[in-house]
């Protein structure tokens, strides 16, 4: 697959998503994780709000360790991800994945279809 993201990051993730997410071994692991990583996002950074600097390192640490669960979960994908283009895509893949590709994947029934094998 080619790196032209006609329409955008957001449609070219979307649109490709199925290729990347077809292993139920993956799938599970998405499916814990994301939630993790989305709790972990608002800990860091509500944590100084509350004026509690541990609840951003715990959000820190959450977000790293769902990262590092995927990444593995990813190696079992017959297909491996695009490389990033840089620093900033990496933050912005990441994000767009955990707070938009995968919940729209999830309520469209890309889920339900990828772990039927019907992708």
């Amino acid at each position: 697959m080619n790196d032209e993201r006609r329409g955008g990051l957001l449609a070219w993730q979307y649109r490709h998503y199925p290729e990347f997410h077809g292993h139920r071994g993956n799938l599970m692991l998405h499916v814990l994780t994301v939630p993790v990583f989305q709790l972990g996002t608002v800990l860091l950074l509500t944590g100084p709000f509350w004026g509690a600097g541990w609840f951003s390192l715990a959000g820190l640490g959450a977000m790293a360790g769902a990262m590092v669960t995927q990444g593995r979960g990813h190696a079992r994908e017959k297909k491996p991800p695009v490389p990033f283009r840089g620093p900033l895509d990496v933050a912005a893949r990441i994000f767009a994945e955990q707070w938009l590709a995968f919940p729209r994947f999830v309520f469209s029934g890309g889920l339900a279809r990828a772990w039927r094998g019907e992708a």
